[in-house]
């Protein structure tokens, strides 16, 4: 069985897979409970310590599956949530009043008493990030959250929010299907000695090898951009050069792709989502592949030529938030 590695995201200690938990968004209902709990005992068993969710998937479900998940198992594990979306979807919101709101409900329904890692969801275009950043200093220092964490922030908006407290992690979406990152803000992270924690490194599943027409589609994916009858075939066909390559390594399709994110760099620690077993342990085949130059060469052509915004609300992504001085609402 595969080892699964450690690697550091500032000062937290976690494996370099992680967990992400954004597919438990139905119900808590005891069959989603039953579910939950089976997936997150075999990910821990197989030495899987990262869980990642946020306040808004289901919304609210998501948090309170873990929670239940995890009871009686919380030690040594690393926990990382979000806010920063109204629950209702009706738009973003980092002002400091929501965040005190936001934690503590978020600590209530994972049933901790600290979170380990806390991101705000998506910089929010109204509220400085100084204000923001000072109000998680505030609930680091009573003890609600241990380690700050932004998701998708403009370059220097991460410059600024980590010269009030030090930022811990990245959450950026990162595959061979959407490479932004590497424009600028990885290279600010590294600089400034902050992790990243890639999201959708399997390209929203694309790099899956699974999906080969609409057909194999349902819930989000139908609507996003990626996945359009204009684009479709365009990015088929860059999913079958990807499971190219993994039959030359003996490998499956996603395997090469989680490769390839985790060749990257020790900082980086990719969190592939799944609601099933043998996804999880076939994601941590991905430890065992080895890629050759040429290989990695052949994958990295790709992301030029991927079709389609990688995001519903691309306005969202790389916000830069106003200036501390500049008149945010109370």
């Amino acid at each position: 069985m595969t080892v699964v590695p450690r690697r550091r995201l500032g000062d937290l200690e976690v494996s370099a897979l992680g967990l992400g938990f954004m597919s438990f968004v139905n119900s808590a209902g005891a069959d989603e409970e039953r579910e939950a709990t089976a997936l997150v005992g075999e990910a821990i068993d197989l030495g899987i310590n990262f869980f990642d969710t946020a306040d808004v998937y289901g919304p609210e479900v998501s948090e309170i599956l873990l929670g239940r998940a995890i009871r009686g198992r919380r030690d040594q594990l690393v926990i990382a949530t979000k806010f920063g979306n109204r629950l209702d979807r009706s738009g973003l919101d980092s002002r400091p009043s929501y965040a005190r709101s936001a934690v503590d409900a978020s600590l209530r329904r994972l049933g901790l008493d600290h979170i380990d890692l806390y991101y705000q969801h998506r910089a929010d275009p109204q509220v400085p990030i100084e204000e923001t950043v000072g109000t998680l200093a505030e609930l680091v220092q009573q003890g609600k959250i241990r380690h700050i964490g932004l998701s998708e922030p403009g370059p220097q908006t991460l410059r600024r929010a980590h010269a009030v407290h030090p930022i811990t992690a990245i959450q950026n979406e990162w595959s061979l299907f959407s490479r932004q990152i590497e424009d600028e803000t990885l290279a600010i992270a590294r600089e400034l000695g902050i992790g990243v924690v890639p999201y959708s490194p399997l390209g929203r599943g694309w790099l899956t090898g699974r999906v080969h027409s609409r057909a194999d589609l349902s819930g989000r994916r139908l609507t996003h951009p990626r996945f359009a009858d204009a684009v479709f075939e365009i990015n088929r066909r860059l999913a079958e050069e990807v499971a190219e390559v993994a039959a030359e390594v003996d490998a499956q399709p996603g395997q090469v792709a989680l490769a390839w994110v985790l060749s990257r760099g020790d900082d980086v620690v990719p969190i592939p989502g799944t609601r099933h077993a043998s996804y999880l342990r076939q994601n941590l085949g991905a430890l065992d592949v080895v890629l050759t130059p040429a290989q990695i060469a052949r994958l990295e052509s790709i992301a030029a030529r991927v079709a389609g915004e990688r995001a519903v609300r691309p306005q969202h992504i790389g916000v830069e938030t106003p200036l501390q001085n500049a008149k945010a609402p109370a």
